[in-house]
């Protein structure tokens, strides 16, 4: 059968994902999701220590001119992008932070957090080079941790958490008190 990916992850971003089997619900479920009906939750390690511990980073997003691939914050001609975050715990110069999606733009995340100077560790695009003590790490550390929707037939809720990755759990480690 012919799946549909009806949101979509950065590279190296583990987690979750929504997939659905069927044209008419792939459809129903990608406009849930520009519609902002379908609840994410993600988990990332920054640099540094978010202050405040908690709030909301509304930032348009643009396309940075001469890539395809890079975003940028652009108040001008940039797309609405509002991301929430809250801090969970803080250790050896890292936090570990919550964060939720109320738009869902490209590298949304990422360039957030980099524009509130907390770099993703790990992120070669909008952040500094992975320090030496990081270098096993696959790209940037964001994980998809929650994904909630109505279910396109049901309309039952659904809720799904996926439990982190060994090397994102490793890192965790380093950042207990």
């Amino acid at each position: 059968f012919i799946f549909r990916c009806c949101n979509r992850l950065d590279r190296d971003t583990s987690g979750l994902t929504v997939v659905s089997k069927h044209l008419v619900s792939g459809s129903i479920l990608s406009t849930m999701t520009k519609n902002r009906e379908v609840h994410r939750e993600y988990l990332a390690v920054v640099k540094g220590r978010v202050t405040p511990s908690s709030g909301t980073i509304c930032a348009s997003l643009a396309r940075k001119e001469g890539t395809i691939i890079e975003r940028m914050v652009d108040f001008e001609h940039g797309e609405e992008a509002i991301t929430h975050y809250k801090l969970i715990r803080e250790a050896n110069g890292h936090s570990l932070v919550s964060l939720k999606l109320e738009t869902g733009r490209t590298h949304q995340i990422r360039v957030h957090m980099s524009y509130i100077n907390h770099p993703l560790l790990g992120d070669e695009i909008y952040g500094p080079a992975t320090p030496a003590q990081f270098k096993n790490l696959r790209g940037q550390t964001l994980h998809a941790r929650i994904l909630g929707f109505k279910h396109p037939r049901t309309n039952q809720y659904i809720e799904v958490e996926a439990p982190l990755p060994p090397y994102f759990v490793d890192l965790l480690k380093t950042l207990k008190k």
